[in-house]
């Protein structure tokens, strides 16, 4: 049997939580720890409770946003992945909440097979990007200017980051191209370095804003 995924659902609508809630808990795909308004609540909540995932909302008036308590989230409780909910019109605002920490981004009007995918997904510590919503973050972040001058990456680290970009784990990837789990540990520091990324979600990002995956 499959152990039950533990979340925190953090939005300022009750109503858009109370939905989620009631879908994933009657299909059993993950079981509902506690619901925040803002940051700043969900941060109480954490004080007493561990949960795998957090759903989180970038915008979240009054209080905290989104991106000031993934970046808490991210530094205090590194185990806890957060999974972005977000509308359209909020691209703007991405690549700050990658950088904060978070592991993916799922847009709030998709399918319930898509959020349950993309919960599954990231609570096994893989990323998740909607591929609509992620062609109209790619367009915001092109028309910034990039940020100083980075590496080329080599043959091997450019193979290495396309498997990342397939979500498979450094175990994974060194069992597929038959090198050494440390091996593909030192490709993987190397290639956030040449690419100034802080995560797996921010590689995804750095690999289709230069072509060398496809959305």
């Amino acid at each position: 049997m499959l152990k039950m995924i533990k979340l925190i659902l953090a939005d300022d609508h009750r109503m858009f939580r109370e939905s989620i809630k009631k879908i994933l808990t009657s299909k059993k795909t993950a079981e509902i720890l506690a619901e925040a308004a803002n940051g700043s609540e969900l941060l109480q909540i954490l004080e007493s409770h561990t949960p795998d995932l957090i759903l989180m909302d970038i915008s979240m008036p009054p209080g905290m946003d989104g991106i000031e308590a993934t970046r808490i989230v991210s530094e205090k409780y590194p185990s806890i992945k957060v999974l972005v909910l977000s509308s359209f019109g909020d691209e703007k605002y991405y690549y700050s909440m990658v950088e904060a920490g978070a592991k993916g981004f799922v847009i709030k009007n998709a399918g319930l097979k898509e959020l349950e995918s993309a919960i599954i997904e990231v609570s096994r510590g893989g990323s998740w990007f909607s591929a609509e919503l992620l062609k109209k973050v790619m367009v915001s972040i092109n028309s910034k200017p990039k940020k100083g001058s980075m590496q080329e990456l080599s043959n091997r680290e450019l193979e290495i980051l396309k498997l990342i970009c397939e979500s498979l784990t450094n175990e994974q990837i060194a069992e597929k191209l038959n090198i050494s789990y440390d091996t593909v540990k030192g490709h993987r520091a190397n290639i956030l370095s040449k690419s100034q990324s802080t995560n797996t979600a921010g590689l995804v990002i750095y690999a289709i804003r230069n072509k060398i995956v496809e959305v």
